[in-house]
Formats: C-alpha cells, sequence, structure tokens
C-alpha cells in the first residue's frame, strides 16, 4: 500500500523526469521500490538507459534488473519485441534461472499463447510447488481466457495450501458472485471477516450478497452487517444506510399478515435512524439530489 507521502515523492520525482530534469534512475528504483505501475514511463526511461552503452556499464549488477523491470513495462505496453530483446538478454547471462524463465512464461501469455504460457507454468511449479506469483498467473490466465470456472477450480487449489491469502478469497467471491453463485460468495467472505474482522470492506460485500440470496433469516443477517459497516465505518457508509433501509422494506414486506414478533423484525427505528442519516449526509454534500433521495425512501414506505 502507497502512502501519500510516497505517492507525492513519486509524482513529483515522475514530473522532474518527464521535463528532462533528471533524476531517471532514482525514479526507476521507487516504482520498483513502491512495486507501482507506470509503465509507459519506465518502458520509455529505462529503454534510454538500456539503449546507452556508457549508462547501462555504470549501473553495475543493477542492469540485469532494470532489464527485468523493462522487460515487465514492456509486455504491459504490448511492446512485446521491446520485451523480448531484454529477456534474450537476461537469458544470455541466466541461462537457468527459473526468474528468467517466469519472464518467458509471462511473454508467452502476452502473445496469447496460453498453451505454451500454460507448460511453462507448469514446468516452473514442478520445481518450486509452492511460487504463488504462478500460481496466481495461471488463474489470470483463465480469466483471461474468459473461463471463469477453470480460475475457481485454480484459486480453490491455491487457496487448500495458502488459506491466509486474502486477496486470493476476494478474487474467488468475486468471480462467484459474477456467476451468481451466491452462497458460495458468502462463504468466501465468511472466511475474510472471520481472518479481517474489523475491515468494513468485507461486512459491506458479505451483506450485499446475503441481501442478493434473500429470505427472512439472510435479510435479518445482512441487516447486521450493514449496520457493522456503518460502526466500522464511524457512520460514513453510504452505500450501507441504503443497506439498512432496504433489508427493513424487504423484511417488511415478507412480514406482512404475519404476527407482531414477525412484523417486529422489520425494525422500524433502525430504518428510520438510516433514513435521517441519509437525509443529513445528503444536505450536506449533494442538496441536489435531495428530492431523488426523499422520493426512493418514499418508495420504501420509510
Amino acid at each position: 500500500m502507497v502512502t501519500k507521502t510516497e505517492e507525492t515523492e513519486l509524482n513529483q520525482l515522475e514530473n522532474q523526469v518527464e521535463n528532462g530534469g533528471g533524476g531517471v534512475w532514482e525514479y526507476l528504483c521507487l516504482v520498483r521500490k513502491l512495486k507501482v505501475r507506470r509503465s509507459e514511463i519506465v518502458l520509455k526511461h529505462g529503454l534510454s538507459i538500456l539503449n546507452d552503452p556508457g549508462k547501462r556499464s555504470s549501473l553495475g549488477p543493477d542492469e540485469w534488473t532494470l532489464y527485468e523491470q523493462v522487460a515487465i513495462a514492456a509486455m504491459d505496453c504490448q511492446s512485446l519485441g521491446a520485451a523480448q530483446n531484454c529477456i534474450k538478454v537476461l537469458q544470455k547471462k541466466f541461462p537457468e534461472s527459473k526468474r528468467v524463465g517466469k519472464l518467458e512464461a509471462l511473454l508467452l501469455e502476452a502473445k496469447g499463447m496460453w498453451e505454451e504460457a500454460e507448460k511453462a507454468y507448469s514446468i516452473l511449479l514442478e520445481d518450486n510447488p509452492l511460487d504463488q506469483v504462478i500460481h496466481k498467473r495461471k488463474v489470470a490466465m483463465a480469466k483471461a481466457q474468459g473461463k471463469p470456472s477453470l480460475a475457481i477450480e485454480h484459486l480453490n487449489k491455491y487457496l487448500e495450501v495458502f488459506m491466509a491469502d486474502h486477496d486470493a478469497w476476494r478474487e474467488l467471491a468475486e468471480i462467484y458472485v459474477s456467476l451468481q453463485m451466491y452462497k458460495q460468495a458468502a462463504f468466501c467472505y465468511e472466511e475474510l471477516i472471520l481472518s479481517q474482522p474489523t475491515l468494513p470492506l468485507y461486512h459491506l460485500a458479505y451483506a450485499e450478497v446475503l441481501y442478493t440470496i434473500g429470505g427472512q433469516e439472510n435479510l435479518i443477517a445482512a441487516r447486521k452487517y450493514y449496520a457493522s459497516t456503518i460502526d466500522l465505518t464511524g457512520g460514513k457508509s453510504t452505500r450501507a444506510l441504503f443497506g439498512i433501509c432496504l433489508c427493513g422494506s424487504a423484511i417488511a414486506q415478507l412480514s406482512k399478515g404475519r404476527n407482531k414478533e414477525d412484523k417486529d423484525m422489520a425494525a422500524p427505528e433502525l430504518q428510520s435512524l438510516a433514513a435521517t442519516a441519509l437525509e443529513k449526509e445528503y444536505k450536506q454534500k449533494a442538496p441536489a439530489k435531495l428530492n431523488l433521495l426523499s422520493s426512493a425512501l418514499r418508495s420504501l414506505k420509510l
């Protein structure tokens, strides 16, 4: 995660480099350190160093790191010829390197040579079955080919080993949601909430999945997680406030004609508080849309 200070430093250095003020190597080092993608600029200025024998030789061992950085940037920019040239230099210098092998597989992937890339990744995994990057590349390839079921299969195998990878659980949840497999997505978000209980994003996503599944039990649970999102964000989640209103309205509809205890599950007081908070927020931040909000709340009978 890049801090605001680091981002400011990066942007200032980038402006300096782009305006011919020097500091190209420092900029390239900072991009690597922060693990950000500024591919067009890295490709442009990285090649300017690599194509100048004097500048290149002055880097010492860092020359090979720059070749790798430029190769990846070139693939990002679809400059596959430049990427291939960089990888050839690295192959010559490090003929048995697995790190260079990853770059070769990435190049095959960038060219859309899926079968060849899959074979290259499989060979690399034979040498190191616990290489997380390669496992994730296989997931990315499946998604790029429009094969979400294969991506799910790869992610499930990956999570059997790397159960604490939050990003992988979130990726799996999002694929399930895209396929309308909401119960499976709910399970993923439960895992995320268990491992990171103070992160409001997961509470909100879980609430929305439960709301989508529907049914009184799920709607009541969804409202609880919308409420926990509001609590964790200090009342600043507009989406969760809307969720409280929607859940209350849906529960009230399901409770029609039932006994008083079932009707009380709609918790009208909570809905009223959420609606008031929404109106207050819209008055402060989007007064022009206040009438639209009031109309929407009236349609929910709030």
